[in-house]
C-alpha cells in the first residue's frame, strides 16, 4: 500500500512540476500542436494532450479521451517535456537499456523467466501483431525485433528471442545511443514498463 502512495506523490510532483515550466517555450521546442486549454504529443502510437492549467494528462482511446495520470506515462512524458536537451538529436545505434547510466539499476534488466516473452513463445504472431499496432517497423535482430517511436522521435527497439533447451523466451529492449539528451536514466524504467503493458494489450 505504501509503495502505491509513493507512486501517486511522484506522479503528483511531476504533474505540479510540469506546471513550473514556460509551455511556450515546450510548444518551440518541441513543435507542439496546441490551442488555449491542451498541449498535445503522442506516445507509445497514442495521442495524448495535457491540460494547461491543472497539468492533467489524458490519452485518446476508440476516439475518447480518458485520464492518464498513470505513474509510468506521467513520468515518462513529463520527463521529456522538462528536461529533454535542446541540442538532442539521435545516434542511430541501439544499446542495451543497462548500458545507460553510471550505476546499474537492477530493475532494468530481464527477468529469468519473463511471462510476456513466453506468451509471445507460444504464438509469435502475436508479438508481431503487438509491435505493429505501435507503429513497429521490423528490424533485422533476434529472432523477431521492431523500432517503435516512443515520442519526438525517439526509437526503442524490442528484440524477441524464442525459447530453446538452454534458454527461455527473452524480449530485450534498446535505445538510441543519445537516449539521456532525451530523457533520464531512471525513467528509462518507467518507459519499458509502459512498453510492456502496451504489448501486453495489443
Amino acid at each position: 500500500m505504501q509503495r502505491r502512495d509513493n507512486y501517486a506523490i511522484q506522479t503528483q510532483a511531476a504533474r505540479k512540476r510540469f506546471l513550473t515550466y514556460d509551455q511556450e517555450t515546450m510548444i518551440r521546442k518541441f513543435r507542439l500542436d496546441h490551442d488555449e486549454t491542451y498541449l498535445y504529443i503522442t506516445m507509445l502510437a497514442l495521442p495524448y494532450r495535457i491540460h494547461r492549467t491543472t497539468g492533467n494528462l489524458q490519452r485518446q482511446e476508440r476516439g475518447n479521451w480518458v485520464d492518464a495520470m498513470t505513474h509510468g506515462e506521467v513520468l515518462t512524458l513529463y520527463d521529456l517535456l522538462c528536461d529533454a536537451r535542446e541540442d538532442r538529436c539521435l545516434s542511430g545505434r541501439f544499446m542495451a537499456t543497462q548500458n545507460f547510466g553510471s550505476m546499474f539499476h537492477r530493475s532494468l534488466a530481464e527477468a529469468p523467466r519473463d511471462p510476456l516473452a513466453e506468451a509471445f513463445d507460444r504464438d509469435p504472431e502475436r508479438f508481431r501483431r503487438a509491435c505493429l499496432a505501435l507503429g513497429g517497423v521490423e528490424l533485422p535482430f533476434g529472432d523477431l525485433a521492431y523500432r517503435v517511436e516512443l515520442f519526438d522521435g525517439l526509437p526503442m527497439a524490442i528484440h524477441f528471442w524464442h525459447s530453446d533447451e538452454e534458454f527461455p523466451a527473452q524480449l530485450r529492449f534498446f535505445w538510441d545511443a543519445n537516449s539521456l539528451r532525451y530523457i533520464r536514466y531512471e525513467t528509462m524504467y518507467y518507459a519499458v514498463g509502459l512498453l510492456r503493458k502496451r504489448l501486453e494489450q495489443a
